[in-house]
């Protein structure tokens, strides 16, 4: 039996592939065509063969819960997420302003903290920010640059307009799916990609290099891939960037503070290094500046980056723009350092610390979408129509408690693409990552990772709450 999109559902949502009505969007046209000339069992094959070749080139990640790790596939969904070029330009034009304005309230904050003494982003919000690091006051990045490498979460509300759902300044995660699923997909469709006109993205690991190059004083820098272990849950993405870039993989048993430069143990003997992409998060970076009881940074590393003396992206202090109360505050930020309004707006949030929305989101926590300041990956979150009373309550005196420490955001109904489910496609909420480089320019990458919510329903898409992967095809 033929493979067909007849009976797929385009009422409710959004969705990315058809019109209510049911027309094809455009960029869709030739990827329905190729599909629809498959059998049932045909695109099942093909789905079960990436599903096989992902385990087999060991694109894992790792859950822990009670202590068992548990390693998994990210489940990749063969039909792509396409976005057209059009609205891909205006997005990236958006992310770009966003980015530009972050850095300055970074550096701001850091230094003259402008912003703060003129009201427009209250003081004793950042002073209580989990992320905001004492100890960078002051701090001069190379170049002026802050936050190197970014993933900014997008979604898709039931008219179509792109939102800004959060901001990922620390360690941004996700990218090596993104460059996978695209290899699978030349695989599985070669013709299709080409006939749609995709745009690449397989030279993400040479941009990040020279990225990382740039930030470097020397003209040919020592550049390492920080990692905290094998125990990570993205160690597959720290070692397949070190490979694709073709640098070293350090841990801390690797690197050490001696004669005022990081060095690197190798069998010729220490190498001074110059350049650290890290994949840890700031307070354990260095035990003798953060967390004093973290064992997995470098002592001493902290005071040979205020010198001068090695650069690291991103620079630690960034994470305080990742906090979801100062994420409300971003429009503002753009409106101040840029005069400009946001491109890409946030999706409507109350901020808890403020009376008004505090005393509305109390009253309406059933029907909305609450979220701790600092937790991420579908953590320490509230779907309030989901939820139950009991749930509710808790909630709410978590709320009362500490306001400061919570937002409220309406239930946005994510736009869908289609999903193949068991032989037929059923629609399934989708957001979308694009990867940010801020080196010699800004430089939004012409795609992202698309995460999807593969059971039915479910508005969480991360990959540790049951979420999977779509390969994302931008147009020309």
């Amino acid at each position: 039996m033929q493979f067909s999109f007849k009976n797929y559902d385009t009422e409710k949502f959004y969705d990315e592939m058809f019109s209510s009505d049911g027309r094809i969007r455009p960029g869709c046209e030739a990827f329905k065509q190729r599909v629809e000339q498959l059998t049932q069992n045909e695109l099942m094959n093909r789905q079960h063969t990436a599903e096989r070749a992902l385990m087999s080139m060991g694109i894992t990640f790792n859950v822990y819960s009670e202590g068992e790790g548990t390693e998994r596939i990210m489940p990749l969904d063969i039909i792509p997420r396409v976005v057209a070029g059009d609205d891909w330009n205006r997005l990236e034009k958006g992310l770009i302003q966003r980015i530009t304005a972050l850095n300055m309230f970074i550096d701001d904050i850091y230094n003259d903290q402008r912003i703060l003494d003129d009201g427009v982003v209250p003081r004793d919000l950042i002073e209580t920010s989990k992320c905001y690091l004492e100890a960078c006051k002051g701090l001069k990045p190379p170049k002026g640059i802050w936050c190197h490498i970014t993933g900014t979460d997008l979604i898709r509300g039931d008219d179509g307009t792109f939102m800004v759902l959060e901001d990922n300044l620390r360690c941004p995660s996700g990218v090596s799916y993104m460059l996978e699923n695209r290899e699978l997909s030349k695989q599985i469709f070669p013709e299709v990609l080409a006939r749609t006109g995709v745009r690449p993205v397989s030279d993400y690991p040479a941009r990040l290099f020279e990225m990382l190059k740039f930030i470097a004083d020397r003209p040919d820098p020592n550049i390492v891939v920080l990692t905290p272990g094998i125990y990570n849950s993205a160690y597959f993405e720290h070692s397949y960037l070190a490979q694709q870039m073709g640098v070293e993989l350090v841990d801390a048993r690797d690197l050490v503070v001696s004669g005022g430069y990081v060095k690197m143990r190798t069998t010729r003997g220490f190498e001074i290094v110059d350049v650290i992409y890290r994949r840890l998060d700031d307070t354990f970076l260095d035990p003798q500046a953060f967390n004093p009881h973290s064992l997995i940074g470098i002592p001493g590393i902290f005071d040979v980056y205020k010198k001068g003396r090695v650069a690291l992206a991103n620079a630690p202090g960034t994470g305080v723009a990742d906090d979801k109360v100062i994420y409300a505050y971003v429009p503002r930020i753009i409106k101040y350092y840029l005069d400009q309004e946001a491109l890409i707006p946030n999706v409507k949030t109350y901020i808890c610390r403020e009376d008004d929305d505090l005393k509305y989101v109390l009253e309406n926590v059933e029907n909305l979408v609450i979220k701790e300041a600092n937790e991420a990956g579908g953590y320490g979150m509230l779907i309030g129509p989901k939820a139950t009373k009991e749930e509710h309550e808790i909630f709410r005196q978590k709320i009362k408690d500490n306001p400061r420490n919570y937002i409220a955001q309406p239930v946005i109904s994510l736009s869908r693409v289609p999903c193949i489910v068991d032989d037929h496609a059923e629609g399934r909420h989708v957001d979308l990552r694009p990867y940010i480089l801020y080196g010699d320019g800004i430089n939004v990458i012409p795609g992202g990772l698309t995460r999807v919510a593969l059971r039915k329903g479910s508005l969480v898409v991360n990959s540790s709450q049951g979420g999977g992967g779509k390969d994302t095809w931008v147009t020309y």
